[in-house]
């Protein structure tokens, strides 16, 4: 989960320059090269120089002026074209301009073809190792900023070329591989590429995940010793996230006298005895849709359920000296990773014995983010018989509005059709949906008007509504499920993701033949990202010390409900 009111800001802006409109506006953006292209130019206007106009686009109310154009088999050097026609988000058309000083950078986002399992040909963007950032993707052409006068009076007339090429990440710094050759902490940090057959299979080319694997304290000392996994859940870092061993304090923290910072303490309370001996296992699994595959096996997305728990962890395990059994295991994540580690159990409770859960996206679609899927017609307003209200999409904890569902699914389709934002709307289509006649994920609800297509919500809500699966198959689920379930939210949540743990909640309640024990914890006022602890934390300290505090409640309940004669000794040392 991530990031961002504009139904206003378009009318107020269209009405401001009645005039400008009058005047023919066109910008033509030149790719050098010799074959032909395919992908998705963004063009991105700013009015300030505070960084690269690339880099300020977002669903913030706040955004630079982005427009988008699809490219199929342009010969390089013949302009694409933006004009009056060309989509724009905040505002919708070039025409709505107002007059100034700005800067403009055009970027060209590359789509590869993919041959799918399927037998259908798609083209979409394939991550390059820097987790789908289409501004920073190596490969990607694009301009150097621009300065751009814009006037009621003149026509815009202006030409860009794509002068530059994004650099590569591989054998760089950047490269996971070099970090962890690099790494000081490289005693108990390791990384692995490793090739998935079945997701080699689905995309038609070999296709890989990444893991980081932070081994315990003492591993080569003890090698008759066999230990837990507990699953990290995350977006995509390129190196291990907050597994990251900081082998010491950073200089910022030095000089504050705070003690060192979250990745330092983690340092010294793993390497102190002072956490339970466990492998730790972060999994990099950006894909053409996101930065995330959400771990489940999905039509458009492919098989990453199956890939990471049947193919990469047994072999993790197996070269780590995992105990590898379904007891040993627990799962934890936050937003993104939050829904992971619920959906991961949900779906393999056998293979996992706890998932802690902190902000997960939504759980119950009747609280898509702020949207109702199953009762509400249009997802971008509420209509009453004399008044309609936007959708809030983002808020502060206060309860201010910074952006709609509008704005948020203009943003996405000027990064791109067809679901290739790469952005997190585009994601939850692609996992969620079957795939549509044309290759390409089934659009729950149209981008540009709101409407949501109901038949696709049934597929759905029978296939990822972690409350509605509950429901259905408690009788076979529930049993499987004692202690296992905790799942924290703040009730200030950015994108309103509380609403729907208020839901499931409530759903689970209401269980019998077991009743459920999933625990549940709120933060009062607090936003996303809320992990849960004491009441008296502040949401830096919240998120500092996660996993230090959900470590030895995982591992106590290892101990207490281990089969009779499992090896509960080997890692205590």
């Amino acid at each position: 989960m991530r990031k961002p009111l504009l139904s206003i800001a378009f009318v107020c802006c269209a009405l401001a320059v009645t005039g400008a409109k009058m005047l023919a506006q066109r910008i033509e953006v030149s790719v050098p090269g010799t074959a032909p292209l395919h992908g998705r130019l963004i063009l991105v206007i700013s009015k300030n120089d505070r960084t690269e106009p690339r880099m300020e686009l977002s669903e913030n109310y706040q955004s630079a002026q982005g427009f988008g154009v699809d490219v199929e088999g342009v010969t390089p050097g013949k302009p694409i074209v933006i004009d009056a026609k060309t989509f724009g988000y905040p505002l919708h058309s070039l025409t709505e301009l107002p007059p100034g000083d700005y800067s403009v950078q055009a970027v060209f986002n590359v789509y590869e073809q993919f041959h799918l399992e399927t037998g259908k040909n798609v083209w979409l963007p394939p991550d390059k190792g820097e987790g789908q950032k289409w501004n920073r993707k190596p490969g990607n052409p694009y301009s150097t900023p621009v300065k751009l006068h814009v006037d009621a009076k003149s026509p815009l007339n202006l030409k860009i070329t794509l002068d530059k090429v994004i650099p590569p990440i591989e054998g760089t710094d950047q490269d996971p591989a070099v970090m962890a050759a690099k790494d000081p902490g490289a005693k108990w940090l390791k990384y692995m590429k490793f090739k998935s057959e079945k997701l080699s299979k689905f995309w038609g080319r070999d296709t890989y995940l990444g893991a980081w694997i932070l081994l315990p304290d003492g591993f080569d000392e003890h090698p008759d010793a066999k230990y837990p996994l507990v699953v990290y859940q995350d977006h995509y870092h390129a190196s291990s996230g907050p597994a990251f061993l900081a082998t010491k304090p950073s200089a910022e923290a030095s000089r504050s006298r705070r003690g060192g910072d979250a990745g330092y303490r983690l340092f010294q309370d793993w390497t102190s005895g002072r956490l339970p001996r466990v492998i730790i296992l972060y999994v990099q699994n950006a894909n053409p849709y996101y930065d995330d595959s959400y771990v489940v096996d999905s039509a458009n997305v492919g098989p990453y359920g199956a890939a990471v728990n049947d193919e990469l962890i047994p072999a993790v395990e197996k070269m780590y000296r995992g105990i590898g059994q379904g007891w040993a295991r627990a799962t934890y994540g936050g937003s993104t990773g939050g829904w992971e580690a619920l959906a991961t159990q949900v779906f393999y409770p056998d293979n996992y014995n706890g998932a802690y859960a902190a902000c997960p996206d939504p759980v119950d679609f009747h609280a898509y983010q702020n949207i109702n899927l199953y009762d509400s017609p249009n997802a971008f307003h509420l209509d009453g018989d004399f008044a309609q209200i936007p959708t809030a999409g983002d808020r502060k904890p206060d309860g201010t509005v910074i952006a709609t569902a509008e704005g948020e699914f203009a943003f996405e389709n000027v990064l791109g059709t067809h679901g290739r934002s790469t952005e997190q709307w585009a994601i939850w289509q692609a996992i969620f949906s079957p795939a549509g006649a044309d290759g390409y994920p089934a659009q729950v609800l149209d981008p540009v008007t709101g409407v949501i297509d109901k038949k696709v919500v049934a597929y759905w809500h029978d296939h990822y509504d972690m409350a509605a699966i509950l429901k259905r198959d408690w009788s076979t689920l529930g049993p499987k499920l004692e202690g296992k379930l905790h799942i924290a939210v703040g009730d200030g949540d950015t994108y309103f993701l509380n609403n729907a743990v208020h839901l499931l909640q409530n759903q689970l309640e209401a269980t019998s033949n077991p009743h459920s024990d999933a625990t549940f914890q709120y933060g009062p006022g607090m936003p996303h990202c809320y992990t849960g602890g004491p009441s008296e934390y502040t949401m830096q300290q919240n998120s500092a010390n996660w996993t230090q505090r959900v470590l030895p409640l995982m591992a106590d309940h290892m101990i207490q409900s281990a089969p009779a004669g499992a090896d509960v000794k080997s890692w205590r040392y």
